[in-house]
């Protein structure tokens, strides 16, 4: 069974998921990881396109970060299926 590479639950057929580009099409990125679709958002209510590509731009930097690491340990016990399109933190736009 394949696991969300950030929050390592199962990405089951039933789970809401997105394709994250590691690198930001934008930026010239092509490496597409599959994720949840909260942990996809979260990731991109943090970190504008720049950021991604030039500092956060694998799933161990993602990880190294201490927004992504809280946000981890908050949903790791929900189940895969869980999704709330309301928990973001909206970093960008206070910087």
């Amino acid at each position: 069974m394949e696991k969300c590479p950030l929050c390592s639950r199962a990405l089951l057929p039933d789970a809401p998921i997105d394709k994250h580009h590691l690198i930001p099409k934008s930026q010239g990125g092509r490496e597409v990881v599959l994720l949840h679709k909260m942990c996809h958002r979260k990731i991109h209510s943090l970190f504008t396109e720049k950021e991604l590509a030039k500092k956060y731009n694998s799933i161990e930097k993602l990880l190294a970060h201490e927004e992504i690491k809280k946000f981890v340990e908050w949903i790791k016990n929900k189940p895969s299926y869980f999704y709330d399109g309301t928990v973001t933190a909206n970093r960008k736009k206070r910087n």
